[in-house]
């Protein structure tokens, strides 16, 4: 279980009588990166809870860092972090109040120098001294990626890490994750609507249908079984 930075087994959530995760099982190998794909109301969202313990599932078993989530939920918490655009931060705090409250949560030692790291790495700076809520979506997207990566996790989970942002953008957030993955030996598990984007930065998929995982395993290896070229392809047969 070791080898593994998250292990799901037979994993189940109902709200009230509605089924959202069918018995689901999947693991994300150390030092990988895997995405995870479904329409609206797939289940992705509900997923992300439960393994960032937010959310409880009714049945199965949850194992991040190779510890259970359920028995370990502060240390977990400690070494993982999570990016969302539809997570806001407190509007009316600059943006370096809002690092700073961040990283004081987070335990971060000289946490001024680790902010102006990343700060300067995410070309941000020109943001710091600007309230939260008066940015744009975009910047609002760079500043949460920075929030999550204050704690150098060793998991980071995404959720439409480039919205809102400018293909250029885009291309430069990809290629800073690929990085960061590389250098920190970390892994990261992505959702997003960008099947071109997912099919560049992982390596493996997992495919959500109503609650269902229809598919999982390498990209090549998923599209070869099904005779497509691309992900778009296979997404929209199981439409």
């Amino acid at each position: 279980m070791n080898n593994y930075h998250i292990n799901v087994t037979n994993l189940v959530k109902k709200f009230d009588e509605q089924l959202v995760i069918k018995n689901i099982s999947f693991k994300v190998k150390k030092n990988s990166i895997v995405g995870i794909l479904g329409k609206n109301g797939a289940g992705k969202t509900t997923l992300l809870g439960m393994l960032l313990g937010l959310i409880t599932p009714t049945k199965g078993d949850v194992y991040i860092l190779g510890k259970n989530l359920k028995l370990n939920k502060k240390e977990i918490l400690s070494e993982i972090n999570f990016q969302s655009p539809y997570v806001d931060l407190p509007k009316k705090m600059t943006v370096e109040q809002n690092l700073c409250f961040y990283s004081r949560l987070y335990g971060i030692k000289k946490f001024n120098k680790v902010i102006e790291k990343l700060a300067n790495e995410l070309k941000v700076k020109d943001l710091l001294k600007k309230n939260y809520g008066s940015l744009s979506a975009g910047q609002k997207t760079k500043i949460n990626l920075c929030k999550a990566l204050l704690n150098e996790p060793k998991l980071l989970l995404l959720d439409e890490p480039t919205a809102s942002l400018d293909p250029e953008t885009s291309i430069f957030i990809r290629n800073y994750l690929l990085e960061y993955q590389k250098r920190t030996s970390s892994s990261i598990l992505i959702t997003s609507h960008n099947l071109n984007e997912v099919q560049t930065m992982c390596a493996n998929i997992i495919l959500l249908k109503s609650g269902e995982i229809v598919s999982q395993g390498n990209i090549k290896q998923v599209l070869k079984k099904y005779n497509y070229k691309t992900l778009i392809e296979l997404f929209l047969s199981e439409g």
